[in-house]
């Protein structure tokens, strides 16, 4: 398996093939997804993608603990 620290910087590709989503990306990646899943999958890629922002945005500013 694949070491999950790794970050890319590269965006996947994607595409409609015969009714299903095929996704091509980074580090041998190749998942074909029906279009439920695929939807599915975009949706909560956007969500923790929006997280990841606002945690990289936060990182360095000083935060209170909370009691």
């Amino acid at each position: 398996m694949t070491d999950k620290s790794t970050v890319y910087d590269e965006a996947s590709d994607v595409a409609a093939v015969d009714g299903a989503v095929q996704l091509d990306g980074p580090d041998n990646v190749d998942v074909a997804m029906t279009p439920d899943a695929a939807e599915e999958t975009s949706d909560r890629l956007s969500s923790e993608a929006m997280k990841a922002r606002g945690q990289r945005r936060l990182r360095n500013l000083p935060h209170k603990s909370v009691d």
